[in-house]
C-alpha cells in the first residue's frame, strides 16, 4: 500500500505520484517473462490527464471512473466489475484507530508512523495470529 500525507484541502490526484512512489514493495517488470501490466483502480477524483500520463509512465493499466459516465451502463457491463470495496474495507479498518480517524499529530512523520502501526496491526489480525 502506498502512502502520501498532505493537507485535507489538496485534491487526491495531486498526490498520485507520491503515493505510487511510496509503495515499499518493488513491482515486477511488465516486460519480463511475458507478464502483463498491473492494474490500478481509481475513482472520479483521479479523472485528469496528468494521472493518465502517470499511469503510462509507471506502466499501469488504469481503471478510472470517468466524470459523466452513466452508472447504469457500467453496471450492465460484465467487464467492469466494482473493485472499490477492497480499498473501502481497508479504510474502514483504519478508521477504527482513533489516532488515525482524527489527526491529533501536528508532525506529518508522527501521523505516518501511526498509519504504519495501524496497518501492521491490521495485517497481523488478518493473518489470524491472534488465535
Amino acid at each position: 500500500m502506498g502512502l502520501a500525507v498532505d493537507g485535507a484541502n489538496r485534491p487526491d490526484y495531486q498526490l498520485a505520484r507520491e503515493t505510487i512512489e511510496g509503495v515499499p514493495v518493488e513491482r515486477p517488470q511488465a516486460e519480463e517473462e511475458g507478464r502483463g501490466r498491473q492494474h490500478m483502480c481509481l475513482d472520479k477524483g483521479y479523472d485528469y490527464a496528468e494521472v493518465d500520463e502517470l499511469m503510462d509512465e509507471f506502466k499501469f493499466t488504469e481503471h478510472i471512473s470517468r466524470r459523466g459516465e452513466d452508472k447504469q451502463k457500467i453496471k450492465r457491463s460484465a467487464k467492469k466489475k466494482a473493485r472499490r470495496w477492497v480499498s473501502e474495507r481497508a479504510h474502514s479498518w483504519m478508521n477504527r484507530f482513533r489516532a488515525i480517524l482524527i489527526r491529533w499529530n501536528k508532525k506529518a512523520q508522527n501521523y505516518v508512523a501511526m498509519l504504519h502501526f495501524a496497518l501492521a496491526i491490521i495485517a497481523y489480525r488478518a493473518a489470524g495470529l491472534f488465535g
